[in-house]
Parts: C-alpha cells; sequence; structure tokens
C-alpha cells in the first residue's frame, strides 16, 4: 500500500511546494486534483506529465487523478486528452465525479441503469489509454453510495478497468460494516479514501435526528485496525488517500495534514 495525499485543500501550493511537503509529511505520494485553480488545469492536462516528473525526482509518485466533480462522461470536452495525459505521465487511477439520485423525484433503477451505461461508455478511452475509472462511495443519496450500492453499479463490468474507491469513512455514516463492504467489492476495489467522522444524535420534533462532522482520524468511528485488517487480509496492494477534509483554520491545516499522515503511516 502507498500513502498518498488528496491535494482538494492544497490548490495553493505549487508542484514543488507539493513535493516539499510530501518528503516532510512522509508521504508516499498524492491524490492530484486536476481542477480549475490547481497546478494542473484540466484545460492543459499536458501539463501533468511535467507536474509528475517533478514529483518523481523528489521520491514521490501521483498514484490517482481526480478530476473535476462534474466529470462523468466520456464526450465531455477534455476528457480524452486528460486520459491521454495520465497516460503519459503513467498514472492508471482516475476518479470520476457523482451521479446523484434523489428518491422524491428518482426512480432507482432508472438511475441506476443510467449511471451503470454512464460508466461503462468509458470502456472505449479506459482501454485505449490503460486507465481505470474509479468511482467512489459517497453517503447521502448518490449512486453507489455504499459496498451494496456500489456492486449494484460494478457488476459485470471489467475489474481491469472499472474500479471501487470504497471510503471507511462514508461507509459508516450509511451504516455499513467495511469487511462486508470490502468483501461484496473485492474484485474491483482499486483505492481506499482515509478520513474519519463522529455521529451524535440531535433532538428533532421530540425524536432523534442524526448530526455528523468530520474529525481528526482516530477520534472518530471508524474502526481503522478493522479496516486495515481486512485490506491486509485481502492482500490490497493499492493506494490509501489522505483527504483531511475536517474543518481547521488555514494556519493550522498543515499541522493537522502531519499529524493524519503520521496516524496513517503506522498502518500502512
Amino acid at each position: 500500500m502507498k500513502l498518498l495525499m488528496f491535494t482538494k485543500l492544497m490548490p495553493q501550493r505549487s508542484i514543488e511546494e507539493l513535493a516539499q511537503v510530501g518528503r516532510q509529511w512522509q508521504l508516499d505520494g498524492f491524490d492530484l486534483c486536476v481542477r480549475k485553480g490547481h497546478p494542473v488545469d484540466p484545460e492543459h492536462p499536458e501539463k501533468l506529465l511535467a507536474a509528475v516528473n517533478i514529483l518523481r525526482d523528489n521520491g514521490l509518485d501521483v498514484g490517482m487523478v481526480t478530476g473535476e466533480g462534474s466529470l462523468l462522461r466520456p464526450d465531455q470536452p477534455g476528457a480524452e486528452a486528460l486520459l491521454a495525459a495520465m497516460d503519459a505521465a503513467n498514472v492508471r487511477l482516475l476518479k470520476l465525479g457523482y451521479f446523484p439520485f434523489h428518491p422524491d423525484t428518482m426512480d432507482y433503477a432508472t438511475e441506476l441503469a443510467r449511471t451503470r451505461a454512464a460508466i461503462l461508455s468509458w470502456g472505449p478511452l479506459a482501454r485505449r489509454y490503460n486507465i481505470k475509472i474509479c468511482y467512489h462511495t459517497h453517503s447521502n443519496k448518490n449512486i453507489g453510495l455504499n459496498g451494496a450500492a456500489m456492486t449494484h453499479l460494478l457488476q459485470g463490468l471489467d475489474p481491469e478497468y472499472f474500479g471501487a474507491y470504497i471510503d471507511p469513512c462514508h461507509l459508516r455514516v450509511e451504516g455499513e460494516d467495511f469487511a462486508m463492504a470490502a468483501s461484496m467489492l473485492k474484485p474491483w476495489l482499486s483505492i481506499v479514501a482515509a478520513k474519519d467522522i463522529m455521529i451524535t444524535r440531535e433532538e428533532g420534533n421530540g425524536h432523534g435526528k442524526v448530526s455528523r462532522h468530520l474529525t481528526p482520524a482516530g477520534q472518530g468511528m471508524v474502526n481503522w485496525t478493522q479496516v486495515f485488517e481486512v485490506l491486509r487480509k485481502f492482500n490490497f496492494q493499492g493506494p490509501v488517500s489522505i483527504h483531511c477534509e475536517y474543518g481547521v483554520p488555514k494556519e493550522q491545516f498543515d499541522d493537522f495534514a502531519q499529524q493524519e499522515a503520521a496516524f496513517f503511516r503506522r498502518f500502512v
């Protein structure tokens, strides 16, 4: 397993600065956002190769590219150019955006079929450029929000070109055991997210409702011992991507991110 840091919350840092913090934080590399406002912009994917080379010259890798949240279909502008740039840079995992599901207005079977068709349509480009298209188990009314739903989505798709980006934090929100989810998704298991969450009860209309907030790893409700025991049992060799998405003042972010990296380093 390689320990990556997701660069979503570090858009202001240059690639050279990322290389510096990667060494300081004892990372193996980055889950690199290719988004507007980041060092590699989706309108200039040709810059990816130079960025990756700088990081590799510093002993770091790019284990995944995370595209814009709107990146859902291969016929969107810039999609093929991004995959071509990833192939040239030898980055093999691409994270898509999300397909929302609204229970009040949508039929699940219909939306599942549409989403499967959209993901499957990436097949020709994935094969042409040898890129695995990954989809994330993101809670709160998205298609593929947990292991069971993701299995519906990926069933029958070639695991060489389609992958599950499994997230123990979001599984905890949805009340799904990590071992169950990982077992269902084992053929497609490609990358694991690393973040933690606290779930508490609040009073609402004379009964209970759920409140949740992201928290530094080890202070929440994810059983990381179990997570990494399952991954070792499965001989998982993919990357683990640290997210650091809890809200802290900007001037404290580096300290918290470095502590997060140290927490997961002892498992990885």
